[in-house]
């Protein structure tokens, strides 16, 4: 090989570039100048019926001193544009070779012209004379490596300035303080942090009081590594999109304290480590709440995220329910389908099961007024700092306020009347005999007695005491992000039994509150034990009713019932064709043939029938490496896994966004406001990121030209 580097031969020139040879290698090469050896072209042609035979002439070395020649391909080259190789040489005088001697002059001379060979010729005649790496002396040794130092140094304090952004962004704490002057008393939260790592770094301690340049500290540096972190966060969220084998898509949009309508954007797929994630990608504003509106920027981002090879990934859409998402014909989910094919709507089942209960709390008159009257307690008492007073002194507990966003209840303030109801009595009683209070708060007093003394009022307390639990224990299930569809099935199986277990016990509650018949007689308007059961069965049917009709599976969700563990023994037995069918109707990615292949294998294996849920079951077959045996429904498992049951964490992004817009700057561009969310949203993310302060500096350092050195020299 090192004799091969010194050849200036074709063959050499052509296995070796010259590019790649060391610098004494290529002075060398010109030194020796083009190899010119003995070859023989003899070319026979026929023109006009005459013979002629044309041959090469040693001459033509001396008249084309770029010439060379290949002994070997018995052709010839141009020396120049061999060894300084461009995009828009000719092949035939770098590659391989003339052989065609017909018009062989004018081919030299038009070659000659071109500008790429003069270029060439320029090359290598300058090569050699002006060149720095042959005049490397120590003092030019010595300021790179000074260069280079400073670069290491404005590398770290950057660094450190990075970390404190990190930490600002974490906690959504301001980046900017109201005064940031040297003689400020508070000049907010990001320089107090940088001037405690000052306190424990020398370097940057002594940068901030000497830097002129660069200091770091400045709105503008700060808005740059906002940009630059946001930048590499979503490098690597759609890295791993892009590595997914299924995304989903779940998308909520609000109208924030600045009036301004905002979309979040929430992408929810399995990683390489086989576990769920759920990624804020940004807020998107909105010129209106319109499907158009909102679909239009959906698909732009889509189209960002996802190439063209990749639509088939996109398997599911989630939203919150608003009525423009439930379009058949003209909504978000139709439109985004046209696109997306695979990207079957799912209606966030969390928001399902606000529906319902709001069903059960407006739609029956009696509890309507139950709930009503609920709410006048802990309004009763929050007017007034003289009442909550006597609220502590004797209850020692605080009546929680109805809820006006979810739906017209709250259980706790159920659950505190009825464990708290003879505390409350004392209460009223109190305030009632007391004389210390006005006659307005006296008589409502008065009436909030009467009212807890009420047989009916008490019924329905004791009947919500009952149910509220298991709404609590539902809806805090749906808001996890590991659910699936198999797993939605049993929770709701197992409240819907609950609620028929209370439905059968209602003869015996309604007996506990029947009045006697004196009482009866004196108060007409009083609910009787028939109508108490009545109106309590109404209840538990209008909850069991509806939630079998709003968490009914839809046609693409049938196929969660194939993997439903409590049904593999039945299954084994009668195989589910008809589930199987659908599913392959909503997926026909899968291979139908291997998948009921491998599903009989499951329902005959009794170690299956233990698993609880799609992700067990997943984990199951990825942990034992029987992804590649079981390779459709591992498949099917990533489908059921990566679609939504729930937008909470869409709602989980907006009270972030509402946190930064409350305590942050009140005008912000959208690019800063995405970066600021995504820091404390995804922090978890740039903790397993190992270089993730050296790609932000990267990013910062070619950004633009800089008077502060962040590139190194070699």
């Amino acid at each position: 090989m090192e004799r091969e580097s010194l050849n200036n031969t074709v063959k050499s020139l052509i296995s070796l570039p010259f590019e790649r040879r060391s610098y004494q290698e290529k002075v060398h090469v010109k030194e020796r100048g083009p190899d010119q050896p003995n070859i023989t072209i003899i070319q026979q042609s026929k023109d006009r019926g005459k013979q002629y035979t044309r041959s090469f002439s040693r001459t033509w070395f001396s008249s084309k001193a770029w010439l060379t020649a290949c002994s070997e391909a018995n052709a010839l080259f141009c020396f120049p544009c061999l060894l300084f190789q461009t995009s828009g040489s000719d092949p035939a005088w770098i590659k391989t070779g003339i052989t065609d001697l017909k018009h062989f002059s004018e081919k030299t001379k038009r070659h000659e012209q071109t500008g790429i060979h003069m270029e060439n010729a320029l090359r290598l005649a300058m090569f050699g004379k002006i060149n720095i790496s042959c005049q490397l002396d120590e003092g030019y040794r010595i300021g790179i490596r000074k260069h280079n130092e400073e670069v290491d140094k404005n590398r770290h304090i950057l660094s450190k300035i990075i970390d404190c952004v990190k930490f600002c962004g974490a906690f959504e704490l301001a980046l900017r303080g109201h005064d940031e002057s040297e003689s400020s008393e508070n000049p907010g939260v990001f320089r107090g942090l940088v001037d405690f790592v000052a306190s424990l770094d020398t370097v940057l301690h002594e940068h901030l009081q000497t830097a002129t340049v660069f200091k770091g500290t400045s709105k503008t540096v700060q808005n740059e590594l906002l940009d630059c972190m946001l930048s590499v966060l979503r490098e690597c969220i759609i890295g791993e999109i892009r590595s997914a084998d299924f995304i989903s898509i779940q998308a909520d949009e609000t109208m924030d304290i600045s009036t301004q309508c905002q979309l979040v954007l929430v992408i929810r797929y399995i990683d390489k480590a086989h576990d769920v994630r759920e990624r804020f990608f940004e807020f998107m504003p909105l010129q209106s709440a319109t499907a158009d509106s909102i679909a239009t920027a959906l698909l732009d981002r889509l189209s960002s995220i996802l190439p063209d090879d990749q639509k088939s990934k996109l398997i599911s859409q989630a939203y919150d329910g608003a009525s423009v998402m439930r379009g058949n014909t003209g909504g978000v989910q139709k439109k985004v389908q046209d696109v997306y094919v695979n990207a079957h709507y799912v209606h966030c089942y969390a928001h399902q099961l606000n529906l319902i209960m709001q069903q059960v709390t407006s739609h029956i008159p009696k509890v309507r007024n139950f709930f009503s009257d609920l709410a006048g307690f802990s309004a009763f008492f929050s007017r007034s700092p003289k009442r909550t007073s006597v609220l502590d002194r004797v209850v020692a507990h605080r009546l929680p306020r109805a809820s006006t966003v979810r739906w017209n209840f709250h259980s706790r303030a159920v659950n505190t009347v009825f464990e708290h109801k003879e505390d409350l009595l004392q209460c009223f009683e109190t305030i009632s005999d007391s004389g210390e209070f006005d006659p307005t708060t006296v008589r409502e007093a008065g009436g909030f007695l009467r009212l807890l003394e009420d047989d009916s009022f008490s019924f329905f307390l004791k009947l919500f005491h009952l149910i509220m639990p298991h709404v609590d224990i539902l809806y805090s299930q749906l808001q996890k992000r590991t659910i699936d569809p198999v797993f939605v099935q049993g929770i709701m199986q197992q409240f819907t039994d609950n609620i028929k277990k209370i439905r059968d016990s209602l003869p015996t509650l309604c007996g506990e509150h029947s009045g006697s018949v004196s009482q009866l007689a004196k108060k007409p308007r009083t609910l009787g034990p028939g109508d108490l059961q009545k109106i309590a069965t109404e209840v538990c049917d209008t909850i069991l009713g509806h939630a079998k009709e709003r968490f009914a599976f839809t046609k693409h969700l049938i196929s969660a019932t194939l993997l439903q563990a409590d049904r593999f023994q039945e299954y084994h037995s009668q195989f589910p064709e008809a589930a199987l069918n659908t599913t392959m109707e909503a997926y026909p990615l899968l291979n139908k043939n291997k998948l009921k292949t491998e599903l009989a294998l499951i329902y005959s294996n009794d170690q299956f029938r233990s698993c609880s849920g799609a992700m067990a079951l997943y984990q199951l077959f990825m942990g034992n490496n029987l992804q590649d045996t079981f390779s459709e429904t591992v498949a099917l498992l990533k489908i059921l896994i990566t679609t939504p049951m729930t937008t909470a964490e869409s709602e989980r992004c907006f009270s972030t966004l509402k946190r930064i817009k409350t305590f942050l700057r009140n005008k912000m561009t959208q690019d800063r406001l995405n970066a600021l969310a995504m820091l404390p949203m995804e922090k978890n993310l740039i903790k397993t990121i190992p270089d993730f302060n050296h790609r932000v500096t990267e990013k910062f350092a070619s950004l633009k030209e800089r008077r502060a050195k962040f590139m190194y020299k070699k």
